[in-house]
């Protein structure tokens, strides 16, 4: 095992890697849920939670979100998955501070966010997840 410090430099280089690295891998993912329809069957696998127990999970309908987005129809992409519209600002703020600090200016970072509100965003998903397969509640089902 190798128990040398990593210099700064090599640090900042693997840092910018991830970075540029995960934002192609969003962009190219985002443009292919774009061109191809979640809609037509087929292109995706099904949800292997619904396949299993033809329940929604808290991600059901996110392709279809991202697709709606892609063409700028929110209201669609509401329809299909409140709370990925709800997580996205939150998602590209803590992308931006990643970017930020990389280029040296100071920012929130995520990993500082206090435990309070990651429980608190815990007990949101499952409230989330078990809300949209109660019945009658469809506004929250991803159709």
């Amino acid at each position: 095992m190798n128990s040398r410090p990593v210099p700064a430099g090599d640090s900042r280089r693997r840092g910018a890697l991830a970075f540029v690295a995960t934002t192609a891998a969003a962009v190219a993912a985002t443009a292919t849920v774009a061109l191809v329809s979640p809609e037509e069957s087929g292109h995706y696998p099904t949800c292997p939670f619904l396949a299993l127990t033809g329940l929604y999970c808290p991600g059901c309908g996110s392709l279809r979100t991202v697709h709606a987005l892609a063409h700028g129809d929110l209201a669609t992409a509401w329809d299909r998955n409140p709370l990925a519209m709800v997580l996205l600002p939150v998602v590209l703020v803590a992308w931006v501070a990643w970017g930020l600090r990389l280029a040296g200016v100071r920012a929130w970072h995520p990993s500082r966010v206090p435990a309070p509100w990651i429980w608190a965003l815990l007990g949101v998903v499952l409230v989330y997840w078990v809300a949209r397969n109660v019945p009658g509640w469809t506004w929250l089902s991803p159709l």
